[in-house]
C-alpha cells in the first residue's frame, strides 16, 4: 500500500501509486462487533456517487439533472416487504432527488446535510433505533463518520481510491449502476428473507 508522506511523487512512480491505496497512519477502520442482521432496520444511502452515477450535470436554465438507475429502483420495491425503513442524506439539494425519492417512497429525505452524522443521529433519536440498526451506504470522505459507527458500512465498487479499505463490504457495481440494488439484495439475503420479498413483490403484480 501507499504510504502516506511527504516524499515526492515522481512521474514514473505515479501510475503505480494511483493503483494503490492509501496506508494512513492515524486513520483506521474501527473495530465492530459481529453484525445482527435480523436487528438491521434502516438503510441510508447518499445520494451522488451512490444513487447516481456521481456526475452532476447543469441544464441550460441552471436546473441539476442526475442519473439513476431502474435496477436500483426495483431493489427498492422489493425492500418495501421486509419492514427495513429507507433514508437519504445528502450533502447537496436537487429537485430531481426529492422527485427520484418520491418515487421510490424513500421514508426520510435529507437535503443539503453538512454534517451527516449528526443528522443520522437526529434521525435514530426520532426512531428510537440505534447505530447497531443501521446499514450506511456512502462513497467518499464526508460519508466516513456515519460509515465508521454504522453496524454495516457498504460502498461501491467506484467509490473513492482510499474509501474502499474503509468499508466493510464493496459492491461489485458502480454507483447509480446497480450498487443500490445490489446491496439491498445483500441485506435481504443475510436476513434470509430475499426469496419471499420476491414471491411477495410477484404476488403483488400478478
Amino acid at each position: 500500500m501507499a504510504e502516506l508522506s511527504n516524499k515526492v511523487i515522481l512521474p514514473r512512480e505515479y501510475p503505480e501509486f494511483a493503483r494503490q491505496a492509501t496506508h494512513f497512519k492515524k486513520l483506521q477502520k474501527p473495530y465492530k462487533p459481529r453484525v445482527n442482521w435480523d436487528k438491521l432496520s434502516l438503510m441510508i444511502f447518499d445520494c451522488d456517487g451512490v444513487l447516481t452515477d456521481g456526475r452532476i450535470i447543469y441544464g441550460c436554465d441552471g436546473e441539476e439533472l442526475k442519473n439513476f438507475d431502474a435496477h436500483d429502483g426495483m431493489g427498492f420495491m422489493l425492500l418495501r416487504f421486509s419492514g427495513v425503513k429507507t433514508a437519504v442524506i445528502t450533502g447537496r439539494s436537487s429537485a430531481a432527488l426529492e422527485r427520484r425519492c418520491q418515487d421510490l417512497k424513500i421514508d426520510y429525505v435529507f437535503q443539503g446535510v453538512g454534517n451527516k452524522l449528526a443528522k443520522t443521529k437526529e434521525l435514530l433519536a426520532e426512531l428510537k433505533l440505534e447505530f447497531s440498526n443501521v446499514l450506511y451506504m456512502g462513497d467518499d470522505w464526508n460519508d466516513i463518520p456515519v460509515m465508521f459507527s454504522a453496524a454495516v458500512s457498504v460502498c461501491p465498487s467506484d467509490a473513492g481510491r482510499d474509501i474502499k479499505p474503509l468499508a466493510d463490504y464493496v459492491m461489485l457495481a458502480p454507483g447509480g449502476r446497480g450498487a443500490v440494488r445490489e446491496c439491498i439484495e445483500l441485506v435481504l439475503n443475510n436476513k434470509t428473507i430475499y426469496e419471499q420479498a420476491v414471491a411477495d413483490y410477484l404476488a403483488k403484480i400478478s
